[in-house]
Protein backbone atom coordinates (compact mmCIF):
# COMPACT_ATOMS: atom_id res chain seq x y z
CA UNK A 1 0.00 0.00 0.00
CA UNK A 2 1.27 3.46 -0.81
CA UNK A 3 2.61 5.67 1.95
CA UNK A 4 0.22 8.33 3.27
CA UNK A 5 0.86 11.78 1.92
CA UNK A 6 1.96 13.21 5.24
CA UNK A 7 4.88 10.75 5.22
CA UNK A 8 5.94 11.60 1.69
CA UNK A 9 8.95 13.78 1.10
CA UNK A 10 8.61 16.58 -1.42
CA UNK A 11 11.72 15.80 -3.45
CA UNK A 12 9.80 13.77 -6.06
CA UNK A 13 7.92 15.72 -8.66
CA UNK A 14 7.33 15.57 -12.40
CA UNK A 15 7.06 18.81 -14.34
CA UNK A 16 4.37 19.56 -16.88
CA UNK A 17 6.80 19.53 -19.82
CA UNK A 18 8.23 16.12 -18.96
CA UNK A 19 4.84 14.59 -18.19
CA UNK A 20 3.46 15.89 -21.47
CA UNK A 21 6.43 14.34 -23.30
CA UNK A 22 5.86 10.98 -21.62
CA UNK A 23 2.14 11.09 -22.44
CA UNK A 24 2.86 11.82 -26.11
CA UNK A 25 5.46 9.02 -26.27
CA UNK A 26 3.03 6.43 -24.90
CA UNK A 27 0.12 7.69 -27.00
CA UNK A 28 2.12 7.13 -30.19
CA UNK A 29 3.30 3.60 -29.34
CA UNK A 30 1.89 0.67 -31.29
CA UNK A 31 0.94 -2.76 -29.99
CA UNK A 32 3.05 -5.67 -31.20
CA UNK A 33 6.34 -4.85 -32.94
CA UNK A 34 5.85 -3.32 -36.36
CA UNK A 35 2.21 -2.42 -35.80
CA UNK A 36 0.92 1.14 -36.01
CA UNK A 37 -0.89 2.58 -33.04
CA UNK A 38 -4.63 2.09 -33.08
CA UNK A 39 -6.55 5.36 -32.85
CA UNK A 40 -7.94 5.84 -29.35
CA UNK A 41 -11.72 6.21 -29.68
CA UNK A 42 -12.38 6.88 -26.00
CA UNK A 43 -13.31 10.36 -24.75
CA UNK A 44 -10.18 12.51 -24.47
CA UNK A 45 -10.24 12.62 -20.66
CA UNK A 46 -10.51 8.80 -20.41
CA UNK A 47 -7.69 8.31 -22.91
CA UNK A 48 -5.52 10.73 -20.93
CA UNK A 49 -6.33 8.99 -17.62
CA UNK A 50 -5.55 5.60 -19.19
CA UNK A 51 -2.16 6.84 -20.40
CA UNK A 52 -1.19 8.36 -17.04
CA UNK A 53 -2.32 5.18 -15.27
CA UNK A 54 -0.05 3.16 -17.56
CA UNK A 55 2.90 5.46 -16.85
CA UNK A 56 2.42 4.91 -13.11
CA UNK A 57 2.10 1.14 -13.45
CA UNK A 58 5.16 1.01 -15.71
CA UNK A 59 7.34 2.96 -13.29
CA UNK A 60 7.83 5.84 -15.73
CA UNK A 61 6.29 8.02 -13.02
CA UNK A 62 7.38 6.82 -9.59
CA UNK A 63 4.93 6.40 -6.74
CA UNK A 64 4.62 9.29 -4.28
CA UNK A 65 5.54 11.77 -7.03
CA UNK A 66 3.83 15.14 -7.20
CA UNK A 67 2.21 15.74 -10.60
CA UNK A 68 1.72 19.18 -12.16
CA UNK A 69 -1.41 21.25 -11.62
CA UNK A 70 -4.23 20.71 -14.10
CA UNK A 71 -3.77 24.08 -15.76
CA UNK A 72 -0.02 23.55 -16.26
CA UNK A 73 -0.45 20.10 -17.80
CA UNK A 74 -3.30 21.36 -19.99
CA UNK A 75 -1.07 24.11 -21.35
CA UNK A 76 1.81 21.68 -21.98
CA UNK A 77 -0.48 19.24 -23.81
CA UNK A 78 -2.50 21.86 -25.68
CA UNK A 79 -5.70 20.47 -24.12
CA UNK A 80 -8.52 22.17 -22.31
CA UNK A 81 -8.22 22.39 -18.55
CA UNK A 82 -11.63 20.72 -18.30
CA UNK A 83 -10.26 17.60 -20.03
CA UNK A 84 -7.24 17.37 -17.73
CA UNK A 85 -9.36 18.00 -14.63
CA UNK A 86 -11.75 15.21 -15.65
CA UNK A 87 -8.79 12.86 -16.20
CA UNK A 88 -7.34 13.70 -12.77
CA UNK A 89 -10.77 13.15 -11.19
CA UNK A 90 -10.99 9.72 -12.81
CA UNK A 91 -7.49 8.82 -11.63
CA UNK A 92 -8.37 9.91 -8.10
CA UNK A 93 -11.54 7.85 -8.24
CA UNK A 94 -9.56 4.79 -9.38
CA UNK A 95 -6.94 5.27 -6.65
CA UNK A 96 -3.97 6.37 -8.79
CA UNK A 97 -3.88 9.98 -7.57
CA UNK A 98 -4.54 11.63 -4.23
CA UNK A 99 -4.83 15.35 -3.54
CA UNK A 100 -4.71 17.37 -0.36
CA UNK A 101 -5.17 21.10 -0.02
CA UNK A 102 -1.80 22.78 0.21
CA UNK A 103 0.13 19.59 -0.65
CA UNK A 104 -0.68 19.14 -4.32
CA UNK A 105 -1.58 15.94 -6.14
CA UNK A 106 0.49 12.77 -5.78
CA UNK A 107 0.72 9.40 -7.49
CA UNK A 108 -0.07 6.18 -5.66
CA UNK A 109 -1.57 2.76 -6.33
CA UNK A 110 -5.00 1.60 -5.24
CA UNK A 111 -5.13 -1.10 -2.52
CA UNK A 112 -4.69 -4.54 -4.05
CA UNK A 113 -3.10 -3.21 -7.24
CA UNK A 114 -0.45 -5.91 -6.97
CA UNK A 115 2.03 -7.28 -4.46
CA UNK A 116 5.80 -6.98 -4.60
CA UNK A 117 6.93 -9.90 -2.46
CA UNK A 118 10.38 -9.19 -1.09
CA UNK A 119 12.64 -12.19 -1.31
CA UNK A 120 10.38 -14.09 -3.67
CA UNK A 121 12.91 -14.25 -6.48
CA UNK A 122 13.93 -17.78 -5.52
CA UNK A 123 10.61 -19.59 -5.46
CA UNK A 124 10.59 -22.73 -3.30
CA UNK A 125 9.25 -25.99 -4.66
CA UNK A 126 5.59 -26.36 -3.79
CA UNK A 127 3.82 -29.66 -3.05
CA UNK A 128 1.90 -30.68 -6.12
CA UNK A 129 4.03 -28.55 -8.43
CA UNK A 130 6.30 -31.35 -9.61
CA UNK A 131 5.09 -30.74 -13.16
CA UNK A 132 6.57 -27.22 -13.27
CA UNK A 133 9.36 -28.01 -15.67
CA UNK A 134 9.71 -25.12 -18.14
CA UNK A 135 11.61 -22.56 -16.09
CA UNK A 136 11.11 -19.01 -17.38
CA UNK A 137 12.22 -17.48 -14.10
CA UNK A 138 15.93 -17.70 -14.93
CA UNK A 139 17.67 -16.17 -17.94
CA UNK A 140 20.73 -18.36 -18.28
CA UNK A 141 22.36 -21.21 -20.22
CA UNK A 142 23.78 -24.58 -19.43
CA UNK A 143 27.18 -25.67 -20.72
CA UNK A 144 28.00 -28.55 -23.09
CA UNK A 145 29.20 -31.50 -21.02
CA UNK A 146 31.91 -32.38 -23.54
CA UNK A 147 33.45 -28.93 -23.23
CA UNK A 148 33.51 -29.09 -19.44
CA UNK A 149 35.06 -32.56 -19.54
CA UNK A 150 37.86 -31.25 -21.77
CA UNK A 151 38.47 -28.27 -19.51
CA UNK A 152 38.55 -30.46 -16.41
CA UNK A 153 41.14 -32.77 -17.98
CA UNK A 154 43.21 -29.81 -19.19
CA UNK A 155 43.16 -28.17 -15.74
CA UNK A 156 43.93 -31.24 -13.64
CA UNK A 157 47.75 -30.81 -13.62
CA UNK A 158 47.47 -27.15 -12.58
CA UNK A 159 45.05 -28.01 -9.79
CA UNK A 160 47.30 -30.83 -8.56
CA UNK A 161 50.34 -28.53 -8.51
CA UNK A 162 48.58 -26.09 -6.15
CA UNK A 163 47.48 -28.45 -3.42
CA UNK A 164 50.70 -27.94 -1.47
CA UNK A 165 49.89 -24.28 -0.77
CA UNK A 166 47.01 -22.68 1.15
CA UNK A 167 44.86 -21.97 -1.93
CA UNK A 168 43.89 -18.49 -0.70
CA UNK A 169 44.01 -15.78 -3.36
CA UNK A 170 42.13 -12.86 -1.84
CA UNK A 171 42.02 -10.83 -5.06
CA UNK A 172 41.79 -13.89 -7.27
CA UNK A 173 43.85 -16.44 -9.20
CA UNK A 174 46.58 -14.35 -10.95
CA UNK A 175 46.19 -15.90 -14.41
CA UNK A 176 42.42 -15.32 -14.38
CA UNK A 177 42.93 -11.67 -13.41
CA UNK A 178 45.33 -11.31 -16.34
CA UNK A 179 42.90 -12.86 -18.81
CA UNK A 180 40.03 -10.64 -17.69
CA UNK A 181 42.26 -7.56 -17.89
CA UNK A 182 43.20 -8.58 -21.45
CA UNK A 183 39.52 -8.88 -22.37
CA UNK A 184 38.88 -5.32 -21.19
CA UNK A 185 41.79 -4.13 -23.32
CA UNK A 186 40.36 -5.96 -26.35
CA UNK A 187 37.04 -4.15 -25.79
CA UNK A 188 38.72 -0.73 -25.71
CA UNK A 189 39.47 -0.18 -22.01
CA UNK A 190 43.15 -0.57 -21.03
CA UNK A 191 43.26 -2.53 -17.79
CA UNK A 192 45.96 -4.11 -15.64
CA UNK A 193 45.53 -7.24 -13.48
CA UNK A 194 45.87 -5.19 -10.28
CA UNK A 195 42.58 -3.48 -11.20
CA UNK A 196 40.69 -6.80 -11.10
CA UNK A 197 39.22 -8.57 -8.06
CA UNK A 198 37.70 -12.02 -8.68
CA UNK A 199 34.41 -12.72 -6.89
CA UNK A 200 31.95 -15.57 -6.53
CA UNK A 201 29.67 -14.26 -9.26
CA UNK A 202 28.36 -10.80 -10.12
CA UNK A 203 25.93 -10.71 -7.19
CA UNK A 204 28.83 -11.21 -4.77
CA UNK A 205 30.66 -8.39 -6.56
CA UNK A 206 27.67 -6.07 -6.17
CA UNK A 207 27.38 -6.88 -2.47
CA UNK A 208 31.10 -6.23 -1.96
CA UNK A 209 30.97 -2.88 -3.73
CA UNK A 210 27.84 -1.73 -1.91
CA UNK A 211 29.27 -2.89 1.41
CA UNK A 212 32.44 -0.86 0.91
CA UNK A 213 30.77 2.30 -0.38
CA UNK A 214 27.53 2.45 1.63
CA UNK A 215 26.23 2.23 5.17
CA UNK A 216 22.75 1.62 6.59
CA UNK A 217 20.32 4.34 5.57
CA UNK A 218 22.31 5.49 2.54
CA UNK A 219 20.43 6.07 -0.69
CA UNK A 220 21.22 4.15 -3.88
CA UNK A 221 19.82 5.28 -7.23
CA UNK A 222 18.53 2.37 -9.31
CA UNK A 223 16.87 2.01 -12.67
CA UNK A 224 13.17 1.24 -12.58
CA UNK A 225 12.69 -1.62 -13.34
CA UNK A 226 15.92 -3.36 -12.35
CA UNK A 227 17.44 -6.71 -11.35
CA UNK A 228 15.54 -8.10 -8.31
CA UNK A 229 18.48 -9.77 -6.57
CA UNK A 230 20.38 -6.48 -6.46
CA UNK A 231 17.33 -4.76 -4.97
CA UNK A 232 17.07 -7.47 -2.35
CA UNK A 233 20.77 -7.09 -1.47
CA UNK A 234 20.21 -3.36 -0.94
CA UNK A 235 17.21 -3.93 1.28
CA UNK A 236 19.05 -6.50 3.39
CA UNK A 237 21.90 -4.00 3.84
CA UNK A 238 19.26 -1.44 4.96
CA UNK A 239 20.00 0.82 2.02
CA UNK A 240 17.29 2.98 0.45
CA UNK A 241 16.79 2.40 -3.29
CA UNK A 242 15.71 5.52 -5.20
CA UNK A 243 14.00 4.55 -8.49
CA UNK A 244 14.62 6.42 -11.75
CA UNK A 245 12.49 5.41 -14.76
CA UNK A 246 13.88 3.76 -17.87
CA UNK A 247 13.52 5.08 -21.41
CA UNK A 248 14.08 3.26 -24.68
CA UNK A 249 17.78 4.22 -24.70
CA UNK A 250 18.53 3.89 -21.01
CA UNK A 251 17.80 5.61 -17.74
CA UNK A 252 15.97 8.96 -17.95
CA UNK A 253 18.87 11.43 -17.71
CA UNK A 254 16.88 14.43 -16.53
CA UNK A 255 15.32 12.50 -13.66
CA UNK A 256 18.67 10.93 -12.77
CA UNK A 257 20.38 14.32 -12.63
CA UNK A 258 17.59 15.69 -10.43
CA UNK A 259 17.79 12.72 -8.04
CA UNK A 260 21.57 12.98 -7.80
CA UNK A 261 21.26 16.65 -6.86
CA UNK A 262 18.36 16.25 -4.45
CA UNK A 263 19.07 12.98 -2.63
CA UNK A 264 22.91 12.84 -2.65
CA UNK A 265 23.04 9.05 -3.08
CA UNK A 266 26.24 7.21 -2.28
CA UNK A 267 25.89 4.92 -5.31
CA UNK A 268 24.02 4.73 -8.60
CA UNK A 269 23.54 1.09 -9.62
CA UNK A 270 23.17 0.94 -13.42
CA UNK A 271 22.93 -1.78 -16.07
CA UNK A 272 23.73 0.22 -19.23
CA UNK A 273 24.27 -2.73 -21.60
CA UNK A 274 21.05 -4.63 -22.51
CA UNK A 275 19.46 -3.75 -19.20
CA UNK A 276 17.81 -6.45 -17.14
CA UNK A 277 14.82 -6.76 -17.62
CA UNK A 278 14.08 -4.22 -20.40
CA UNK A 279 17.00 -5.04 -22.73
CA UNK A 280 17.60 -1.30 -23.28
CA UNK A 281 21.04 -0.17 -24.44
CA UNK A 282 22.06 3.15 -22.89
CA UNK A 283 23.04 5.68 -25.54
CA UNK A 284 26.47 7.32 -25.54
CA UNK A 285 24.86 10.66 -24.69
CA UNK A 286 23.08 9.28 -21.64
CA UNK A 287 26.22 7.50 -20.46
CA UNK A 288 28.15 10.77 -20.52
CA UNK A 289 25.33 12.66 -18.78
CA UNK A 290 25.02 10.01 -16.07
CA UNK A 291 28.75 9.80 -15.42
CA UNK A 292 29.25 13.59 -15.32
CA UNK A 293 26.25 14.09 -13.02
CA UNK A 294 27.45 11.33 -10.68
CA UNK A 295 30.91 12.86 -10.50
CA UNK A 296 29.48 16.28 -9.72
CA UNK A 297 27.35 14.78 -6.93
CA UNK A 298 30.19 12.69 -5.48
CA UNK A 299 28.25 9.51 -6.31
CA UNK A 300 29.91 6.23 -7.30
CA UNK A 301 28.49 4.30 -10.26
CA UNK A 302 28.34 0.52 -9.91
CA UNK A 303 28.20 -0.54 -13.55
CA UNK A 304 26.74 -4.05 -13.88
CA UNK A 305 27.92 -5.45 -17.21
CA UNK A 306 26.89 -9.07 -16.67
CA UNK A 307 25.03 -9.15 -20.01
CA UNK A 308 27.37 -6.88 -22.01
CA UNK A 309 28.60 -9.69 -24.27
CA UNK A 310 25.07 -10.58 -25.40
CA UNK A 311 24.90 -8.10 -28.32
CA UNK A 312 22.50 -9.42 -30.97
CA UNK A 313 21.58 -6.61 -33.36
CA UNK A 314 24.34 -4.08 -32.63
CA UNK A 315 28.12 -4.24 -32.18
CA UNK A 316 29.21 -5.16 -28.67
CA UNK A 317 29.29 -1.91 -26.64
CA UNK A 318 32.57 -0.58 -25.35
CA UNK A 319 32.89 -0.74 -21.55
CA UNK A 320 31.10 2.09 -19.74
CA UNK A 321 34.29 3.70 -18.31
CA UNK A 322 35.76 3.91 -21.85
CA UNK A 323 32.74 5.85 -23.11
CA UNK A 324 32.90 8.70 -20.56
CA UNK A 325 35.51 11.27 -19.54
CA UNK A 326 38.59 10.04 -17.71
CA UNK A 327 37.69 12.04 -14.60
CA UNK A 328 34.17 10.57 -14.47
CA UNK A 329 35.47 7.06 -15.17
CA UNK A 330 37.44 7.14 -11.92
CA UNK A 331 34.14 6.93 -10.01
CA UNK A 332 32.90 3.89 -11.95
CA UNK A 333 33.19 0.38 -10.53
CA UNK A 334 32.44 -2.27 -13.17
CA UNK A 335 31.01 -5.67 -12.28
CA UNK A 336 31.22 -8.60 -14.69
CA UNK A 337 30.51 -12.31 -14.74
CA UNK A 338 30.91 -15.54 -16.72
CA UNK A 339 27.42 -16.69 -15.72
CA UNK A 340 25.75 -15.60 -18.96
CA UNK A 341 28.67 -15.93 -21.36
CA UNK A 342 29.81 -19.36 -20.15
CA UNK A 343 28.15 -21.09 -17.19
CA UNK A 344 26.58 -19.89 -13.95
CA UNK A 345 27.71 -23.01 -12.12
CA UNK A 346 31.29 -21.78 -12.10
CA UNK A 347 30.33 -18.80 -9.87
CA UNK A 348 32.96 -16.55 -11.40
CA UNK A 349 32.51 -12.80 -11.33
CA UNK A 350 34.80 -9.82 -10.99
CA UNK A 351 35.17 -6.16 -10.18
CA UNK A 352 37.20 -3.73 -12.30
CA UNK A 353 38.23 -0.55 -10.51
CA UNK A 354 41.31 1.46 -9.58
CA UNK A 355 44.27 -0.47 -8.09
CA UNK A 356 43.76 1.23 -4.73
CA UNK A 357 40.06 0.42 -4.63
CA UNK A 358 40.85 -3.17 -5.68
CA UNK A 359 43.03 -3.57 -2.59
CA UNK A 360 40.22 -2.23 -0.37
CA UNK A 361 37.69 -4.58 -1.96
CA UNK A 362 39.99 -7.58 -1.55
CA UNK A 363 40.29 -6.68 2.13
CA UNK A 364 36.52 -6.32 2.36
CA UNK A 365 35.92 -9.83 1.01
CA UNK A 366 38.26 -11.42 3.59
CA UNK A 367 35.62 -10.73 6.25
CA UNK A 368 32.97 -12.46 4.10
CA UNK A 369 34.52 -15.60 2.62
CA UNK A 370 38.33 -15.22 2.77
CA UNK A 371 38.77 -16.04 -0.93
CA UNK A 372 37.00 -17.66 -3.85
CA UNK A 373 37.30 -21.25 -4.98
CA UNK A 374 40.62 -21.61 -6.77
CA UNK A 375 39.30 -24.72 -8.54
CA UNK A 376 36.55 -22.70 -10.23
CA UNK A 377 39.00 -19.96 -11.13
CA UNK A 378 41.42 -22.37 -12.79
CA UNK A 379 38.56 -23.86 -14.83
CA UNK A 380 37.42 -20.37 -15.76
CA UNK A 381 40.92 -19.44 -16.92
CA UNK A 382 41.05 -22.57 -19.08
CA UNK A 383 37.76 -21.59 -20.69
CA UNK A 384 38.94 -18.03 -21.39
CA UNK A 385 42.20 -19.28 -22.93
CA UNK A 386 40.05 -20.99 -25.57
CA UNK A 387 38.84 -17.61 -26.74
CA UNK A 388 35.35 -16.17 -26.97
CA UNK A 389 33.96 -18.45 -29.66
CA UNK A 390 31.42 -19.85 -27.21
CA UNK A 391 30.01 -16.33 -26.82
CA UNK A 392 29.36 -16.02 -30.55
CA UNK A 393 27.63 -19.41 -30.45
CA UNK A 394 25.47 -18.09 -27.63
CA UNK A 395 24.56 -15.04 -29.71
CA UNK A 396 23.52 -17.15 -32.69
CA UNK A 397 21.37 -19.33 -30.43
CA UNK A 398 19.78 -16.27 -28.85
CA UNK A 399 18.88 -14.70 -32.21
CA UNK A 400 17.06 -17.88 -33.27
CA UNK A 401 15.37 -18.34 -29.93
CA UNK A 402 14.29 -14.70 -29.68
CA UNK A 403 12.67 -15.00 -33.13
CA UNK A 404 10.90 -18.21 -32.09
CA UNK A 405 9.59 -16.63 -28.88
CA UNK A 406 8.35 -13.51 -30.68
CA UNK A 407 6.59 -15.57 -33.35
CA UNK A 408 4.92 -17.77 -30.73
CA UNK A 409 3.76 -14.79 -28.66
CA UNK A 410 2.38 -13.00 -31.73
CA UNK A 411 0.42 -16.10 -32.73
CA UNK A 412 -0.85 -17.21 -29.32
CA UNK A 413 -1.15 -13.91 -27.43
CA UNK A 414 -1.68 -11.11 -29.97
CA UNK A 415 -2.80 -8.68 -27.26
CA UNK A 416 0.65 -8.73 -25.63
CA UNK A 417 3.28 -6.26 -26.82
CA UNK A 418 7.00 -5.58 -26.43
CA UNK A 419 9.98 -3.79 -27.92
CA UNK A 420 12.56 -6.06 -29.48
CA UNK A 421 15.77 -5.50 -27.48
CA UNK A 422 19.06 -5.06 -29.39
CA UNK A 423 20.66 -7.63 -27.11
CA UNK A 424 20.32 -9.40 -23.81
CA UNK A 425 18.45 -12.51 -22.80
CA UNK A 426 14.75 -11.70 -22.46
CA UNK A 427 11.68 -9.78 -23.60
CA UNK A 428 9.95 -7.28 -21.30
CA UNK A 429 6.36 -7.98 -22.27
CA UNK A 430 3.31 -5.79 -21.69
CA UNK A 431 0.30 -8.01 -20.91
CA UNK A 432 -2.19 -5.23 -21.57
CA UNK A 433 -3.69 -5.65 -18.09
CA UNK A 434 -2.32 -5.71 -14.50
CA UNK A 435 -2.34 -9.49 -14.06
CA UNK A 436 1.34 -10.42 -13.91
CA UNK A 437 1.49 -11.77 -10.35
CA UNK A 438 -1.76 -13.67 -10.76
CA UNK A 439 -0.56 -15.16 -14.04
CA UNK A 440 2.78 -16.18 -12.50
CA UNK A 441 0.92 -18.04 -9.76
CA UNK A 442 -1.52 -19.69 -12.18
CA UNK A 443 1.13 -20.70 -14.71
CA UNK A 444 2.57 -23.34 -12.35
CA UNK A 445 -0.51 -25.50 -12.92
CA UNK A 446 0.26 -25.32 -16.64
CA UNK A 447 3.87 -26.45 -16.29
CA UNK A 448 5.60 -23.05 -16.50
CA UNK A 449 7.54 -21.19 -13.83
CA UNK A 450 7.49 -17.37 -13.98
CA UNK A 451 8.39 -14.33 -11.92
CA UNK A 452 5.85 -11.51 -11.97
CA UNK A 453 6.74 -8.00 -13.12
CA UNK A 454 6.45 -6.40 -9.64
CA UNK A 455 9.60 -8.27 -8.55
CA UNK A 456 11.58 -5.88 -10.77
CA UNK A 457 10.23 -2.70 -9.18
CA UNK A 458 11.18 -0.67 -6.13
CA UNK A 459 7.66 0.56 -5.45
CA UNK A 460 5.13 -2.15 -4.51
CA UNK A 461 2.60 -2.89 -7.23
CA UNK A 462 4.42 -1.35 -10.16
CA UNK A 463 4.95 -3.42 -13.33
CA UNK A 464 1.89 -5.59 -12.65
CA UNK A 465 1.18 -5.52 -16.38
CA UNK A 466 4.73 -6.62 -17.26
CA UNK A 467 6.40 -10.01 -17.53
CA UNK A 468 10.01 -10.86 -18.24
CA UNK A 469 10.23 -13.84 -20.58
CA UNK A 470 13.76 -15.16 -21.24
CA UNK A 471 14.61 -16.65 -24.65
CA UNK A 472 17.52 -18.76 -23.45
CA UNK A 473 15.80 -22.13 -23.90
CA UNK A 474 15.45 -24.22 -27.10
CA UNK A 475 12.94 -23.03 -29.69
CA UNK A 476 10.52 -25.91 -29.24
CA UNK A 477 10.54 -25.48 -25.46
CA UNK A 478 9.75 -21.78 -25.88
CA UNK A 479 6.86 -22.54 -28.23
CA UNK A 480 5.48 -25.06 -25.74
CA UNK A 481 5.89 -22.56 -22.89
CA UNK A 482 3.97 -19.86 -24.79
CA UNK A 483 1.17 -22.31 -25.61
CA UNK A 484 0.87 -23.09 -21.91
CA UNK A 485 1.07 -19.41 -20.95
CA UNK A 486 -1.74 -18.62 -23.38
CA UNK A 487 -3.92 -21.30 -21.78
CA UNK A 488 -3.11 -19.97 -18.29
CA UNK A 489 -3.83 -16.40 -19.40
CA UNK A 490 -7.22 -17.47 -20.78
CA UNK A 491 -7.90 -19.55 -17.63
CA UNK A 492 -8.34 -22.76 -19.57
CA UNK A 493 -8.02 -26.22 -18.02
CA UNK A 494 -4.50 -27.14 -17.00
CA UNK A 495 -2.42 -28.81 -19.68
CA UNK A 496 -0.69 -32.20 -19.30
CA UNK A 497 2.71 -32.32 -17.59
CA UNK A 498 5.73 -31.30 -19.61
CA UNK A 499 7.51 -34.33 -21.13
CA UNK A 500 10.72 -35.30 -19.39
CA UNK A 501 12.84 -34.43 -22.44
CA UNK A 502 11.63 -30.81 -22.29
CA UNK A 503 12.58 -30.28 -18.66
CA UNK A 504 15.21 -27.68 -18.02
CA UNK A 505 16.93 -26.89 -14.77
CA UNK A 506 18.30 -23.40 -14.05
Amino acid sequence: MAAPLDLVTTDRSVGSTRLARLIREVAHLGGAPGQAAEPDRRPAYRALAHTVRGLILDGRIALRTRVPAERDLAAALGMSRTTVTAAYDLLREDGFLESRRGSGTWTLLPPGAGPNVSGGWLLPSQPGNSDVAIDLSCASFGMPGELMAEVLAESAPTIASLTSNTGYYHAGWPELRELIAERYAERGLPTTPDQIVITSGAQHANVLALGLLCGPGDRVVVESPTYPNSLEAMRRARLRPVPVPMGEDGIESDVLVAQLRQTAPRVAYLIPDFQNPTGALMSAERRAEAADAARAAGTWIVNDETISEMALDVPAPVPFPASVSRASAEQVISVGSMSKSHWGGLRIGWIRTTPRMAIELAGQRVAMDMAGSVLDQILAAALLRRGWGIVEQRREQLRRRRAALEAALAAELPGWSWRRPPGGLSLWVDLGEPSSSELAGRAAAFGVRLVGGPQFGVDPGTFEHRLRIPYTQPEETLRDAVRRLAAAFRCEAALPPVPEENRWVA
